[in-house]
């Protein structure tokens, strides 16, 4: 049986909020990279699934503007974060301004993207209110570059 790279990952031991190079594969040339963007301590708290599909929203439409190559953004089963799988290759720097500047955007969003029956498959169960609350705390604690230790820029 192959092994499953996020569960070789000790949820007990990592350091919410934080973004996380979870793997490159290169076959044939091109080249992908699974990104874990880990918002929420694990085992200690996770979305409400308003929050957490109203965020996939929002991520998988404004983290595309700063961040190239992006292929689809998912939330974890766990309800913790997202993975974000791209083209090419980019630093834990580079994802977490990224994914900061998404953030600051999802505060200023007053329409949530795609949330008709035609264009969603649960088109009831979004909260831009929770969205925006759990982006703030993202912000205000930081992304951490390092899921194990507290790396934040220098401000």
């Amino acid at each position: 049986m192959a092994k499953v790279e996020s569960f070789e990952l000790d949820h007990t031991i990592v350091k919410a909020p934080y973004v996380r190079i979870a793997g490159t594969e290169t076959n044939e040339g091109a080249t992908i990279q699974k990104i874990d963007l880990r918002f929420l301590q694990p085992n200690k708290d996770t979305f409400p699934t308003g929050a957490v599909h109203t965020l996939e929203h929002l991520l998988a439409t404004y983290m595309r503007d700063y961040l190239p190559g992006i292929i689809d953004i998912s939330p974890m089963g766990c309800r913790t974060g997202f993975y974000c799988i791209k083209w090419n290759e980019s630093t834990a720097e580079e994802i977490a301004v990224a994914l900061e500047k998404t953030l600051e955007k999802v505060l200023e969003t007053e329409v949530i993207p795609a949330v008709t029956a035609k264009e969603c498959g649960n088109y009831r169960d979004h909260s831009l209110f929770s969205a925006k609350e759990y982006a703030r705390e993202v912000l205000e604690n930081g992304i951490s570059r390092d899921p194990f230790e507290r790396v934040l820029p220098a401000k």
